[in-house]
């Protein structure tokens, strides 16, 4: 797939909510992509689009998806036939283990010691033919084992009429204790189904691997949207961050000058602050000092400043009443208007030659003694 120049420019360009980029995220899951980033890069948009139509979610090709889809069938299928001879295996050994148990805390029939032996013997026999010829599960010759082959122990089982009552019992055997299995697993999924009848716990057990089958179905295709509601949260989240970061620092701006504006406001409040803050000093700092003043007076001290204020109170007093008939005598003569006026500089101009006269007469003595 090659893009030229003439492809870039009949790119059409692509929406912030368009379905392709919606398409795109959900067929990438496990690439840590953007919805942004496809916004910025639509050649590259258009590439995982078309690259989805090829590949699943997790980057494999469909042929690829395929085969691996059949190799996964024929694991189920192994795993299932290996399964079942595990669970026969496993209730084998808990046949043989439950009867030595009850043959050391009470009394056996002949027949069950019998059955027992021949069917720990088999046992036995079998597990040493598996480890002495793996070639059906290896697929290839091993080396013998002490020199011993499968045929050698195939010797040491026990007789066949023995082996045949064996067998015969053992169908049954495993029958009763495959149910038993069933319906325990069977209470433990419904446990409200103790106490119904054993035809209708027949047919729940039936239908109980399909039922199985769809909750793993389920489960499985739950598992897959939480998957995928993991990775439109992890995206939801980036974009959400990466919104609130934008949204920070538009705060952080606007914070920075609303306090530079407002720098000079709380400036002039603060010099206001600590200037009524130094008044209310100066003013402690004086009262302090008058007290200190007072405290150091004698009475004679207190005595001799009473009367000077006295006397000082007594010169005011007559100056306001001097005060208070020149400006009586002086209404009077602002009555005469503006001749008044005229002999009155006349009257200050002859003043001030007398006064200027005088004092050069008072010089004038002085040095003539």
């Amino acid at each position: 797939m090659s893009l030229g120049p003439d492809s870039v420019t009949s790119v059409h360009p692509l929406g912030h909510g368009d379905d392709m980029h919606q398409q795109v995220l959900a067929s990438f899951p496990l690439c840590q992509l953007t919805e942004e980033d496809l916004v910025q890069n639509p050649l590259f948009c258009r590439l995982l689009a078309s690259l989805s139509q090829h590949v699943d979610h997790t980057g494999l090709s469909l042929p690829l998806r395929k085969d691996l889809e059949k190799a996964e069938q024929e694991l189920r299928v192994q795993r299932l036939g290996w399964l079942r001879s595990e669970s026969l295996l496993q209730l084998l050994r808990e046949m043989a283990q439950e009867h030595c148990v009850r043959k050391h805390h009470s009394s056996t029939t002949a027949d069950d010691d019998k059955f027992c032996e021949t069917l720990e013997q088999c046992l036995l026999v079998a597990q040493c033919v598996r480890q002495l010829d793996p070639s059906s599960t290896v697929g290839q010759d091993q080396p013998q084992l002490l020199g011993l082959s499968a045929q050698h122990v195939l010797g040491l089982m026990p007789p066949e009429q023995d082996v045949r009552c064996m067998k015969r019992r053992l169908l049954v055997e495993l029958e009763k204790r495959l149910k038993e299995k069933c319906w325990a697993l069977l209470s433990y999924h419904q446990p409200d189904c103790e106490n119904e009848s054993e035809g209708l716990k027949s047919l729940k057990l039936s239908r109980l691997p399909e039922t199985l089958e769809n909750e793993s179905k389920r489960a499985e295709g739950l598992r897959e949207k939480h998957k995928e509601s993991a990775a439109l949260l992890q995206r939801q989240t980036h974009r959400y961050l990466s919104e609130l970061l934008g949204c920070v620092q538009i705060l952080q701006s606007v914070i920075l000058d609303h306090r530079l504006k407002a720098q000079k406001e709380l400036d002039v409040k603060k010099v206001e602050y600590l200037d009524a803050k130094c008044q209310i000093i100066i003013r402690k700092i004086r009262v302090e000092m008058l007290e200190i003043q007072l405290a150091t007076y004698t009475p004679e001290t207190i005595a001799a400043h009473r009367k000077i204020r006295d006397v000082l109170d007594g010169e005011l007093s007559a100056a306001r009443a001097e005060k208070q008939s020149a400006d009586s005598v002086l209404s009077s003569f602002q009555i005469l208007g503006q001749e008044f006026e005229a002999l009155v500089e006349e009257y200050s101009r002859l003043r001030h030659e007398i006064d200027n006269k005088r004092w050069a007469l008072q010089e004038f003595s002085q040095h003539s003694h």
